[in-house]
């Protein structure tokens, strides 16, 4: 596991849930993310998660993401996309 994870105060009480669907949306003061799961042959998503912040904060989660991917790619192997961005993925 990552070490900073482990550190993490609240690591007891946090849930983890899985998500292979996301949306964003914007407004002028905040970015709204919402995460779900969608299944094969169901009509809709089932979102369980709604992230709001501003969109300085919004910047920052875009970089560490990019920062992380970059990592994971250098230590194991080019991530394949596998969903189209249309489509929620």
């Amino acid at each position: 596991m990552n070490k900073e994870r482990d550190d993490l105060p609240n690591r007891g009480r946090l849930e983890g849930r899985y998500a292979n669907y996301f949306k964003v949306g914007h407004n002028a003061l905040e970015f709204v993310f919402d995460f779900g799961q969608f299944y094969t042959g169901s009509e809709m998503p089932h979102l369980h998660t709604r992230i709001i912040t501003n969109p300085s904060y919004a910047k920052a989660l875009l970089e560490t993401l990019g920062r992380s991917v970059a990592q994971y790619e250098r230590t194991f192997w080019e991530i394949q996309k596998e969903v189209d961005e249309e489509e929620g993925g």
